[in-house]
């Protein structure tokens, strides 16, 4: 695509909050390998490169380096701290283990107040996290910024196009990083702003009607913001020759199936097959209660149910499913430099697990997308904001937020203890400022006291966190009265539990679901 900046992915954790950090400024960003050849990444017509931080020292062997030749291209290229380092070693500069590890925050002081650093402060905040420094400057450049433990804290070679800063301007923590960031953008690589989620939409149903013409689509409707906003792009782009599948296994929330039917096929006369397969399901999870059992169970079981119904659909030739950006990212390492997933149906393809015989061509117009474009996709074309904005649900559903057996009245129990946490959640304003909120019926039961009599039910735990990407995550602080709200409603309206606990851990160590 012309006009993107590639970025170089070195095995940086925050190399998907660079690719963020220019979308933002309305610039298309793709990761590749760091070992992409000069000719891959010249077909992609980049108009800037960005070489990402990573976890290797330089001082050595088998570190990882990219092809010399894309730093002599003329293409502009920022290196952000290992890859500041590599340009200077690619340079005749000189890297050198630092006696000070830098760490956290740190004070930067700013010699040049143009490119890089236009508009700023002399005196700016930045987040380091490195141990090795450029102590000799590369041949033909010069020091742009320091800090105290660094001489060499930023450079550039104005007439090569080559910037490096030793921080992160990608992350929150260094305030003007964003600021840093469309500065090289703009005022050094020329970029245009072109990258808007309307041209996204207009490239996306132009791109599906030339590849699907007049055949079939086919796609697993889950209800979920991913594949509702598929769902809706797709109608706008081929209408009636889409088939969308939406199987009730049983283990939803609390009237799902009925929410989504009424969306989709009343509101959207969307072409909808609504199937009804809670008792097969919950006969072949009967008695299970290891996790991962129950996973290649409901897995398995939607397999048979969705192949059954799309046969009956007629000959179909695409399978449309919501891929997003970070799926493909993290199917190759930085290290072994693998490609993405094949563009055909394997037995681990997240939309089930299809068998190849079915000889289904993907569509997937959000593979290049992070999670919050898509939301952004679903404000242009006007979904519900109780769609767009919906926390996540696990593909196996309920069966892995009751720790234990499945059985009807397990699941009864915590899906009317799930519609009141998020009742509540809602109510307080704090369903948008969380990024999953939820319970768990626990496998345990506590005595308690209800009318002066003894009780011997069960255990709710509550679980609420906030995260950017579900990668990482934190415990949310909820107020008293909000818990105390949600607890009391729970155990006098719901029969059967008597106990609410509530989960402050955070990932790491823990996940966000418990199993």
């Amino acid at each position: 695509m012309e006009n993107s900046v590639i970025i170089l992915d070195f095995g940086s954790q925050y190399t998907q909050l660079i690719a963020r950090r220019v979308r933002e400024c309305n610039v298309y960003s793709e990761i590749v390998p760091y070992n992409i050849s000069c000719r891959e990444l010249l077909n992609k017509k980049p108009k800037a490169i960005i070489f990402s931080g990573g976890p290797s020292s330089l001082s050595k062997k088998n570190v990882p380096l990219c092809d010399k030749k894309i730093t002599q291209l003329g293409i502009p290229i920022l290196g952000i701290c290992y890859g500041m380092q590599l340009l200077a070693r690619f340079n005749q500069g000189k890297v050198s283990a630092s006696p000070i590890r830098e760490y956290g925050k740190a004070s930067l002081q700013t010699r040049k107040k143009d490119g890089l650093f236009a508009n700023l402060s002399s005196n700016l905040i930045v987040w380091m996290s490195h141990t090795d420094k450029v102590s000799k400057l590369p041949l033909g450049f010069e020091a742009i910024a320091f800090t105290q433990n660094s001489s060499i804290a930023a450079f550039k070679n104005k007439e090569k196009k080559l910037y490096g800063v030793q921080f992160h301007p990608e992350v929150v923590h260094t305030p003007k990083g964003k600021k840093i960031i469309h500065n090289f953008l703009y005022k050094i690589a020329d970029c245009k702003k072109n990258w808007t989620m309307k041209s996204v939409i207009k490239h996306s149903i132009s791109s599906i009607r030339k590849q699907v013409a007049d055949k079939k689509v086919i796609c697993a409707l889950s209800g979920g913001v991913d594949s509702s906003v598929l769902a809706i792009l797709l109608h706008k782009a081929i209408g009636h020759q889409l088939h969308c599948i939406f199987v009730n296994n049983g283990l939803l929330r609390k009237d799902e199936g009925e929410k989504v039917v009424k969306t989709f096929k009343t509101h959207y006369n969307i072409n909808l097959k609504y199937i009804r397969a809670e008792k097969r399901f919950l006969k072949r999870l009967k008695g299970i209660i290891d996790p991962e059992k129950k996973r290649k169970i409901i897995g398995h079981e939607f397999i048979q149910v969705f192949q059954e119904e799309a046969k009956k659909i007629g000959p179909v030739n695409f399978l449309a499913q919501g891929t997003l950006y970070p799926d493909v990212i993290e199917s190759y390492s930085a290290h072994s430099g693998k490609s993405g997933p094949s563009a055909t149906i394997k037995s681990h393809h997240n939309v089930g697990g299809l068998p190849k015989k079915m000889k289904l061509t993907l569509i997937e117009p959000f593979r290049n997308l992070f999670k919050d474009e898509v939301r952004e996709i679903g404000i242009t074309l006007n979904l519900p904001q109780e769609i767009i904005w919906r926390h996540p649900f696990p593909g196996p559903g309920l069966a892995i937020r009751i720790i234990g057996s499945v059985s009807p009245e397990r699941i009864k129990i915590l899906q009317a203890a799930d519609t009141i946490v998020i009742e509540e959640i809602k109510k307080a304003g704090f369903y948008k400022k969380t990024w999953q909120a939820f319970a768990v019926l626990l496998p345990i039961k506590s005595v308690g006291v209800m009318g002066d009599a003894r009780t011997y039910e069960n255990v709710i735990a509550l679980r609420a966190v906030t995260s950017l990407d579900g990668m990482t995550a934190d415990w949310v602080k909820l107020p008293y009265d909000l818990l105390g709200k949600i607890s009391n409603r729970i155990i006098n309206q719901v029969k059967g539990v008597n106990r609410i606990v509530y989960d402050i851990s955070s990932k790491p160590p823990s996940t966000i679901e418990w199993e």
